[in-house]
């Protein structure tokens, strides 16, 4: 069966002459004149290719190309984009915006064929090469109301206690230039997430993230995030973080993912296929009005409210905190568990690499963490 090729360009010379010299090579030819019909195009005719202008009245290429790569049905689709658009930024904004090449027009009819079949070529030998992974683990994203709260320390402790109770898990620390797990395990410069994201969707298999996966004595796997700030700008790489969820979803019975804090499209499509969502929360009444805002904006997205629950972290001495009964009452749910402080333990944690549950096991705060775990366990068997 001929290759289909989506061509877009909202000027009809351009889409007549491209449309016929393509069909010409044996092609199928669909064509859209503006960005909103691309669109809608994409997933009536499932195109092997994409060839789409940036300048067009309606929806430019570089929104239609980056709303495609959120799609995860089709963000491996090979994307072209040929433009009069010629300037260096251009090309960077085409290429952030994910798209796999990018010809200034106008262009010789031998080139825009090379690179058509160049494209094709690579994205039947990756399909070819590669097994879509069929999502089997749990997915249990963790995210503070706001940053500070110690998600990643708590998420690097559920993780591990899991891991104790041979519960087969891996941690990933979506958190890219912003890394904490790392150091709270004793694992110098990860650079496993970063290594991922600068893979293209299509490219990404089961055997490329397995390979990115660290072990720790305490029978931890996880993939974590660096600590290099420049790495942050990944955090856009909506189909690239996508397609990692979903092969590392293939490996374990159990994944973990460390948001940090706030939503971006990223983040909020992966809050959206949780099976369970933990908010840590501080007793304080500005951190309540964010959980509850954030508790509010996950609704509204479509997340079930019974797959969202809170946990309290208590930070300061009680009289400078509200009381659980009144933080329940505002967020209109209980407490899932309740983590106090415990300094001292956190930092010795923190410099030996252990986790605080393996470092002292009998600690308050280690009891503390296991009930939440006994929580999220029961919540994924649920």
């Amino acid at each position: 069966m001929a290759e289909k090729i989506l061509v877009v360009d909202d000027d009809l010379d351009t889409l007549k002459l491209v449309g016929m010299m393509l069909q010409r090579q044996g092609y199928n030819i669909v064509a859209a004149i503006n960005g909103a019909q691309a669109l809608s195009k994409v997933p009536a005719e499932k195109p092997d290719l994409i060839l789409l202008d940036v300048m067009m009245p309606d929806i430019d290429g570089f929104e239609v190309c980056r709303r495609i790569r959120t799609d995860s049905n089709y963000a491996s689709i090979p994307i072209l984009m040929f433009t009069a658009k010629t300037q260096v930024d251009d090309k960077v904004q085409g290429f952030e915006s994910g798209a796999d090449d990018y010809l200034p027009k106008p262009t010789h009819p031998a080139e825009l064929l090379a690179h058509v079949k160049a494209l094709l070529g690579r994205s039947r030998s990756t399909s070819t090469a590669t097994t879509v992974p069929v999502k089997r683990a749990r997915i249990i994203c963790m995210i503070g109301a706001k940053g500070g709260l110690g998600t990643s320390t708590l998420a690097v402790n559920i993780a591990a206690t899991m891991a104790a109770r041979k519960q087969d898990v891996i941690l990933l620390e979506l958190r890219p230039g912003l890394g904490i797990a790392g150091a709270l395990l004793g694992i110098n410069k990860p650079s496993g997430l970063t290594a991922l994201l600068q893979r293209k969707p299509e490219e990404m298999n089961t055997a490329m993230v397995e390979k990115e996966i660290v072990g720790h004595p305490s029978g931890l796997r996880a993939v974590l995030a660096s600590t290099e700030p420049h790495d942050y700008a990944m955090i856009v790489q909506t189909a690239r973080i996508e397609a990692i969820v979903t092969s590392l979803a293939s490996l374990t019975q159990n994944l973990i993912i460390d948001l940090g804090c706030g939503l971006t499209e990223a983040t909020a499509k992966l809050l959206m296929g949780a099976d369970h969502v933990v908010i840590l929360v501080e007793p304080m009444r500005h951190t309540i009005l964010m959980a509850k805002a954030l508790m509010t904006d996950l609704e509204t997205l479509g997340l079930a409210k019974s797959r969202i629950e809170f946990v309290l972290v208590n930070r300061e001495r009680s009289s400078l905190q509200m009381g659980r009964a009144k933080v329940e009452e505002i967020l209109t749910q209980p407490a899932m568990g309740m983590i106090t402080p415990a300094p001292e333990l956190a930092y010795q944690s923190a410099e030996s690499g252990v986790p605080i549950v393996a470092r002292d096991p009998s600690a308050m705060v280690s009891d503390q963490i296991r009930q939440v775990t006994d929580r999220v366990m029961a919540k994924s068997r649920g």
